[in-house]
């Protein structure tokens, strides 16, 4: 299989017609289209890391799940991160390519599996309406039963591995649970109107963390990070596992942490 065969394979699977307005997903950087897939890296961030550990696994092909050129880049000089990393991929013949918010919204994808991983049923798609042509990329489920927000809580950080979180306590118990991985505070409205009565996202800012009781929903920001890496690298590597038989390899790449 070859590189853009991979590519086309995968967005025949999450389709770019999911992806929010504002993303720039897909593929950013291909030296060779018509190369043979050697090897794929799986990493939640194209960090200059994650580019230098593709290279020395052999992999020509880094697949992420946020863009490597999220923002303009106005030189290819080696002066800044996102410049090094084009140079150093091209220079290496390794392909880089993402699936942002295409694999959030999708089917099986990074919200259903943070949803599967919180125990929830009867899970459905619930998000702002702010482009009603694209799927909505967080989902609402319940719990089999009712429980304190602090024993919820505790499953949070054993499903998803993260030693602390952030938290708004409305006092009400957690059954009916909206999650939406990485930044999702803009949601919480949202997540009301589909009935929720407990919001987990990966970060809300202060002043999302003070309002939401007085908006009766509990709010748990449980880190972008986690909230994402395990959906997002799972997903992926399962997906390229279907298409190609090449080396897959996954990447716990960031360098933040929580103590």
């Amino acid at each position: 299989m070859t590189i853009r065969e991979l590519y086309d394979a995968l967005e025949a699977r999450i389709p770019p017609s999911l992806s929010c307005p504002w993303d720039n997903d897909g593929l950013a950087v291909c030296p060779d289209p018509d190369a043979p897939v050697r090897g794929v890296l799986i990493a939640l961030d194209p960090t200059e890391d994650a580019v230098e550990h593709a290279i020395a696994m052999g992999c020509n092909v880094l697949i992420t799940h946020h863009p490597l050129l999220f923002h303009g880049i106005k030189a290819v000089d080696g002066e800044d991160t996102a410049s090094r990393k084009v140079i150093r991929l091209i220079s290496s013949g390794v392909s880089a390519m993402s699936f942002h918010t295409r694999l959030d919204a999708a089917e099986g994808g990074v919200n259903d599996t943070l949803a599967a991983l919180l125990g929830l049923e009867d899970c459905t798609p619930f998000g702002t309406d702010d482009n009603p042509a694209k799927a909505p990329l967080g989902r609402v489920g319940n719990l089999p039963e009712a429980m304190p927000l602090e024993a919820f809580i505790d499953n949070v950080k054993t499903a998803l591995d993260v030693p602390a979180v952030q938290y708004a306590d409305a006092g009400r118990p957690v059954h009916r649970v909206a999650v939406l991985g990485g930044a999702g505070e803009d949601d919480i409205a949202a997540a009301i109107a589909a009935g929720a009565d407990t919001y987990v996202t990966g970060e809300a800012r202060h002043h999302f963390l003070c309002d939401a009781p007085y908006m009766g929903i509990n709010l748990v920001a449980a880190g972008h990070h986690h909230t994402e890496c395990f959906p997002v690298c799972a997903r992926l590597a399962a997906l390229v596992g279907e298409l190609c038989y090449t080396p897959v390899y996954t990447m716990n790449n960031t360098r933040l942490g929580i103590r």
